[in-house]
């Protein structure tokens, strides 16, 4: 006789209101959970994977959303027809979700402890002393260091990655039977995003619970996923053994979830996109290394733009009114070059100094020694009016677009703004037309310019960032996390992008990322950081083949295999 599914999802559709408008979100969607068994939901924002699950939850709005048709049963029980006081009794005990950005999902005024404490006393009859104990056991199982600290710890004393195991903590307290995992590992450093995924792996294997990971990295899905669910636009378009999906996949959809990761065997000269899988038109023109080395000994025959000596950037931590204060070197000792036309990837875990140092180099949070020059000159030295013409040429991309544009100007009059400060342009009808000319360059329209930027999306903010970087004809740019946050295949067309704007206007960067993989395809140079100083550097591909020092081995290592399709 064969066991009936934990979690059944029959021909389920979602409607959302907008303007009057019904918009069908979740196309009669179908897929079963069994017993003790993990099943990874991939596929882009706006895909349906988190409004699909958040229904399981019961937690979509009410006055906006509508169950079109379809039935969600759970444990042979039918969820959408349950009053919220009889959800309450399932949901965080036996349905539990951990969130994608842990610091918005825990309470900031809150201890750690007391809030996994909220939980225990809602569901269980432990007394006070039983629910510490139980806490202190579960922050042991999740392998938080030291959890009689992280107990009395507010969420924004402790890592990124101890906050996630915090919220993971809170998601096992009552022992659930189904564990949604809404991209818990989106936007922590490689290694931390390694732990996480073998510490789930192995809760579900000593609990037995069945897990729902959703993702947009079908790499990183392939090591804890028994069986894969693909979606696109609203509906499953594949579903099937993990081994099935990455080896054997139907869908071009999933072959581009696959192919569009930058690989670590091969560089090619464009990144394919979701768009370019769909239409059969991948571009497979490789670069060699043979065009590499002779791009390098043009690229290194010239004179260095930037060169960082020594440079060190310490604070000091006031210890109160009568203890010492205390000294801390986010950046340590550092020395490089960098090169008119090149790429240097700056890659390390947070906290290893790489963004302090694009700081000190963008002269925002300054240097306390050392030198830095550009174009021959020790910028360190200069006076405001200097630094203001310095500030034209060396310019940033943020990694979060949108907390860098005033949600209150257009996009248009956003980007003139800082030509108008630098004089570029005649007049304002000028500038404007400059503009528009940009966002055409970096994949927008005309109308962008008169739209607000929270009219667009992650993808196309990001392209609005760069067009708001290049208006000022800069000569360096620091990419500061600039695709950390973004979807696979937009992560594919900012980075053709980036490169294609190399090309036609000369620029140089300096890349900063966590992800390995990613500065891999993009650098020239590569740059490992680990506590302040410089682990590791010289050619990007010489390094990630053969690295030499343990820490970067270790980055590496914790790299989501890129899978092949045969």
């Amino acid at each position: 006789m064969p066991k009936s599914a934990l979690l059944s999802i029959n021909d389920l559709s979602i409607s959302f209101l907008s303007n009057s408008e019904e918009k069908e979100i979740i196309k009669s969607i179908s897929y079963q959970i069994y017993s003790d068994e993990v099943v990874a939901i991939v596929g882009e924002s706006g895909s349906g994977k988190s409004v699909s699950s958040l229904s399981i939850m019961g937690l979509l709005p009410k006055k906006i959303s509508r169950l079109k048709s379809g039935s969600i049963i759970f444990n042979e029980k039918e969820l959408n027809y349950l009053s919220q006081k009889e959800f309450q009794t399932i949901r965080g005990n036996d349905i539990a979700m951990i969130f994608q950005e842990p610091m918005s999902s825990l309470n900031p005024s809150m201890r750690c402890g007391r809030q996994v404490e909220e939980i225990l006393k809602q569901h269980t009859s432990l007394s006070n002393k039983e629910i510490k104990t139980e806490i202190i056991s579960l922050f042991n199982q999740v392998k938080l260091p030291n959890p009689e600290r992280i107990y009395t710890s507010y969420p924004h004393e402790i890592s990124g990655g101890q906050k996630q195991r915090v919220m993971i903590a809170m998601a096992i307290a009552c022992k659930p039977k189904l564990l949604i995992a809404d991209e818990p590992t989106t936007a922590l450093d490689v290694t931390v995003q390694q732990d996480i995924i073998n510490l789930l792996k192995d809760i579900q294997k000593e609990t037995n619970m069945s897990i729902i990971f959703i993702s947009h990295d079908l790499s990183l899905v392939s090591q804890i996923a028994d069986k894969v669910i693909v979606m696109y636009q609203g509906e499953i378009v594949e579903q099937g053994s993990t081994a099935e999906i990455f080896h054997y996949p139907k869908h071009n959809y999933t072959k581009a979830l696959i192919g569009a990761r930058p690989s670590s065997e091969i560089r090619l000269k464009k990144l394919p996109t979701i768009k370019d899988f769909i239409e059969d038109k991948v571009d497979k023109t490789i670069i060699t290394d043979e065009d590499r080395a002779t791009h390098h000994k043009k690229l290194y025959g010239k004179n260095p733009l930037l060169e960082i000596i020594d440079v060190e950037k310490e604070y000091i931590t006031q210890k109160g009114l009568f203890g010492k204060d205390k000294r801390f070197k986010a950046v340590n000792g550092v020395s490089f070059q960098v090169f008119p036309g090149e790429t240097v990837g700056l890659v390390g875990e947070s906290g290893c100094g790489k963004s302090t140092l694009g700081n000190a180099i963008l002269q925002l949070d300054k240097a306390t020694a050392g030198i830095i020059k550009y174009k021959g000159n020790d910028i360190r030295t200069l006076n405001s009016n200097e630094l203001r013409s310095l500030r034209k040429e060396i310019q940033i991309i943020f990694q979060d677009p949108y907390a860098s544009l005033n949600p209150r100007m257009t996009v248009g009059n956003a980007i003139i703004e800082p030509m108008t400060v630098h004089q570029i342009g005649t007049n304002y009808n000028d500038r404007k037309q400059k503009v528009i000319e940009l966002l055409f360059k970096v994949g927008l329209n005309e109308d962008s310019f008169y739209k607000y930027p929270h009219e667009f999306s992650g993808g196309q903010r990001q392209r609005v960032g760069i067009a708001r970087t290049i208006a000022l004809e800069p000569t360096l740019i620091v990419c500061d996390e600039s695709v950390s946050a973004l979807d696979i295949s937009v992560q594919a067309q900012v980075l053709n992008l980036l490169n294609d704007l190399k090309q036609d206007f000369g620029f140089t960067y300096i890349f900063i990322s966590h992800d390995l993989a990613v500065v891999k395809y993009m650098a020239n140079q590569l740059i490992v950081m680990n506590k302040g100083k410089i682990e590791e550097i010289g050619d990007a591909d010489e390094i990630y083949g053969k690295p030499k020092k343990e820490y970067t081995k270790k980055l590496i290592h914790a790299i989501p295999k890129r899978l092949k399709h045969e």
